[in-house]
């Protein structure tokens, strides 16, 4: 697949994604993926993965490998994490600690970003990459919010469709 060609997943029924996010779509939030604008965005949340085993809960947004990634909003780094499947992969937490940013495929790290710094609304994370389960022809950022659960797992919690909150739907 090539940056240019999109797949078309046939959607499959997402579990229930909680409470709604209406006041997400209030704040303003950015696109994480520096010069793409909201009409740019396709919705790929509840698209079958896996062979049509799993829902993606995520946003996928292509961009050229190297893009600059910036954080939504301001908040905390809770975790930088490698998985096989998101690759290089951040979570950030919101001022309130209710949502979970997740930015994975990453090709690499801002400079000198660290777990626990405190961010600023559009400061560079990261770089759009393909690693993890991404096609390498086809970089991108896979972006998912979630409203986290009591426990404050950095990796668990409710997911929220990030296209109708960064398109204002909600």
């Amino acid at each position: 697949m090539t940056p240019a060609e999109t797949r078309s997943w046939p959607a499959i029924p997402l579990p229930p994604a909680g409470e709604r996010a209406g006041d997400l779509a209030e704040r303003g939030l950015l696109v994480p993926v520096q010069g793409v604008g909201r009409a740019a965005l396709r919705d790929t949340f509840g698209e079958t993965r896996g062979d049509g085993t799993r829902a993606h809960e995520a946003l996928d947004i292509l961009a050229p490998r190297g893009t600059p990634v910036l954080a939504v909003e301001g908040g905390t780094v809770r975790k930088l994490y490698a998985s096989e499947r998101g690759g290089l992969t951040l979570y950030q937490f919101d001022p309130s600690e209710t949502y979970a940013y997740y930015y994975a495929h990453l090709d690499r790290y801002a400079d000198g970003l660290a777990e626990g710094q405190e961010l600023t609304k559009g400061q560079v994370l990261g770089f759009v990459g393909s690693t993890g389960n991404a096609a390498p022809d086809a970089p991108h950022l896979h972006f998912a919010i979630f409203r986290l659960t009591p426990e404050k797992q950095w990796w668990k919690g409710d997911p929220i469709n990030p296209f109708e909150v960064l398109r204002g739907l909600r």
